[in-house]
């Protein structure tokens, strides 16, 4: 795929940026994550549940630096002498959108001078997320890293995001078949950390749902608007492009990633399969084998 760039600010001609765009706290660190630009490692590791941030960090050798923050915990230390974050982001693209123009601000805007910096840096954001399985052939206890991602939620409606022919036909499809009022964006992760961690993985497209519920065709005492959907799901096909899982982040992350030049790829623990309606008997089990393999994988290709 060609290198898609997005249009961001020249930082020879940026103005200050104002403090009601860029919000810090009285100590200099980034508004919601409460952290300052040494309190992170150019390597980031992600997790939903703020309690999956010690599933990840018991691994390490040492934590040299910790933060709470609402629904944003922050470690960050060594692992087998490579110095690693991981963060906490909760459930939905609102709050990916928040944890990436954040760590974005971190590192490629100086926070004294409120203008961004002239070299650019892109981190390395690894997802290790739990998901369900749109494919009755993909077993529980299966890891998934996602090649594409598809975003049902909205976010994008509000960035300028270049997509390939690929990504637009894919989503116009997609919206023909659902009936959507909109139209889905796709965007493909990091070639460079699939290559470097997906080995062995089932190679997926992630569907980004924008809720738990009818967003992903659960139905409790509210009637569904599309009580087939997640059957169209399952069996949508645009030529060789078919749809493996759905979750509730992947999409902004690759989307952001995008536009902001980071290499981010989502890594899923397929704890659910909503075709045979079965459910792990241990998802904390399948979720802690995908950490130990990408904190390994880290280490080997370092």
């Amino acid at each position: 795929m060609a290198k898609l760039l997005s249009k961001t600010t020249d930082p020879k001609n940026s103005p200050k940026i104002p403090e009601s765009e860029l919000i810090l706290n009285r100590d200099g660190s980034v508004y919601h994550l409460s952290l300052h630009p040494q309190d992170i490692a150019p390597i980031i590791l992600t997790v939903g549940d703020p309690g999956r941030v010690h599933l990840v960090s018991q691994h390490f050798d040492s934590v040299d630096f910790e933060m709470n923050k609402r629904e944003f915990i922050t470690h960050t230390g060594h692992y087998k002498g490579l110095r690693l974050t991981v963060i906490s982001t909760g459930m939905g693209t609102d709050n990916i959108e928040i944890l990436m123009n954040e760590l974005d601000a971190l590192v490629n805007i100086d926070l004294k001078t409120r203008v961004p910096k002239e070299s650019h840096t892109s981190l390395d954001i690894i997802r290790l997320g739990s998901s369900g399985s749109l494919q009755q052939d993909l077993r529980l206890g299966s890891h998934l890293a996602s090649e594409y991602a598809v975003g049902l939620d909205t976010l994008m409606c509000f960035y300028n995001l270049p997509h390939t022919e690929l990504e637009e036909s894919v989503g116009e499809a997609l919206q023909k078949v659902i009936g959507l009022p909109f139209t889905p964006y796709i965007v493909k992760g990091s070639e460079k950390l699939l290559a470097r961690l997906g080995g062995g993985m089932v190679k997926g497209n992630t569907v980004t749902c924008p809720g738990f519920y009818a967003p992903q065709g659960r139905q409790l005492r509210l009637p569904l608007r599309y009580p087939k959907f997640v059957d169209e799901l399952t069996s949508f096909h645009h030529h060789d492009f078919w749809l493996t899982n759905f979750e509730m982040e992947t999409a902004g992350y690759y989307a952001l990633g995008r536009l902001l030049g980071h290499e981010v790829l989502s890594t899923n623990a397929l704890i659910a399969n909503r075709i045979t309606n079965r459910f792990s008997k241990d998802p904390n089990k399948v979720i802690d084998s995908l950490i130990k393999k990408v904190l390994d994988r880290l280490v080997e290709s370092a």
